[in-house]
């Protein structure tokens, strides 16, 4: 059996272990600490956000900024169909109603156009969205000075779902910094870990102030325990937030070495007229956290997403399908959709996550080339 290749492993830089043993010496474990301190404020400097809280999951970020807003039953939240279900699942906990709006091919990401028109339709039936969440899929940016400008037309809040897009940037300006929330995740499979965790990101102090106090249970000022509202455990470590401040020391490291891997890719496969790569936005940076790939049958020869996928998986090689959408999940189909075009779902059909690491090896990225390659030789 060949060496595992993996999609997206872990990648230390090699301080996460000194700001775990600083935790250990100074008996900082499981309470908040220095390194919880010191990690919000190096989130803060490299996004240029004014206020992180440090939390367990980029879900948990994504349900207090519901929270925060008022989000309740009854209401209506747009968000993306084309997702993961993390972005969708803590609007159903506050028992609001997702509503989903299809992408588009310039960016993959939520249609402005599409989400006009579901803005529209809902005040129509009497029940303007109460929050917009953006997502910034694959860490490419959703376009976001339109968005932003029917935000505000409408008056509706945004919550960015950064969760794959830290080091990212549109017109200069990092994602997860234009909402009025911003959401990141470091769990095992980004661009940095903290093996699990996340990150709430506002300009207003008072509100990740309030999400700090409903992420520890929510507990009042008084010398006993006293509660006055429903809190969460939704804190970070002192011990896990010591691998985040090794992991942001090497953050601009990692983005450049994903963008390599893709532009390895995209030059290695670009005599294959079937295989299209995704989009990156005029004037943005992704930080092509996953290289995807689209397959066109009509110029394949019969080659298809999952013969790629198979015949990368017999050799030991981690891939996987683009997420499916979540107006196809069988747990939300009974919400509303608007997509005319369906592109999040051709995108799913024909797309695939290719093997993106930052510590992948030249032989390891020849190996993925050659199997790919392989496949449509096989074909013709």
């Amino acid at each position: 059996m060949n060496k595992r290749i993996y999609l997206s492993p872990p990648h230390m830089g090699g301080n996460e272990q000194k700001y775990i043993a600083d935790a250990f010496d100074q008996n900082w474990i499981a309470p908040l600490g220095p390194n919880v301190d010191n990690f919000e404020k190096d989130l803060c400097e490299f996004t240029g956000a004014k206020q992180a809280a440090a939390l367990s999951s980029g879900t948990a970020a994504i349900h207090l900024a519901l929270i925060l807003l008022g989000i309740g039953e009854g209401d209506e939240v747009l968000c993306p169909t084309f997702t993961f279900s993390a972005t969708t699942n803590p609007i159903v906990y506050q028992k609001a109603t997702p509503i989903f709006v299809d992408s588009n091919y310039r960016t993959w990401n939520i249609c402005p156009d599409h989400t006009r028109q579901a803005i529209k339709d809902r005040i129509r039936l009497g029940k303007k969205p109460k929050a917009l969440i953006i997502v910034h899929l694959y860490g490419q940016s959703a376009s976001m000075l339109e968005l932003m400008d029917l935000a505000d037309e409408f008056g509706i809040p945004v919550i960015e779902d950064a969760a794959e897009a830290l080091g990212a940037t549109y017109r200069g300006r990092a994602l997860g910094t234009f909402g009025k929330f911003g959401i990141l995740s470091f769990n095992g499979n980004k661009i940095i870990t903290t093996s699990g965790g996340g990150a709430l990101l506002s300009d207003e102090p008072a509100l990740v102030e309030k999400a700090r106090f409903l992420a520890t249970q929510a507990r009042d000022q008084a010398p006993h325990y006293q509660h006055s509202q429903i809190g969460y455990n939704y804190r970070m470590s002192n011990i896990v937030a010591g691998v985040g401040r090794g992991q942001m020391e090497v953050i601009r490291q990692r983005v450049d070495a994903r963008r390599k891997v893709f532009d390895f890719y995209k030059e290695a496969l670009k005599d294959i007229p079937a295989i299209s790569f995704s989009p990156e936005l005029e004037s943005s940076m992704g930080n092509r956290w996953l290289t995807c790939i689209i397959i066109d049958e009509e110029l394949s020869g019969g080659v298809t997403r999952e013969d790629v996928r198979l015949a990368l998986d017999a050799d030991n090689i981690e891939s996987r399908p683009l997420w499916k959408p979540m107006h196809l999940q069988p747990v939300f189909e009974m919400h509303p959709y608007y997509g005319s075009n369906h592109v999040a779902a051709d995108l799913f059909n024909r797309g695939l996550c290719l093997p993106s690491g930052s510590s992948l090896t030249s032989e390891d990225l020849n190996r993925v080339v050659a199997i790919i390659r392989k496949t449509f030789q096989k074909k013709s």
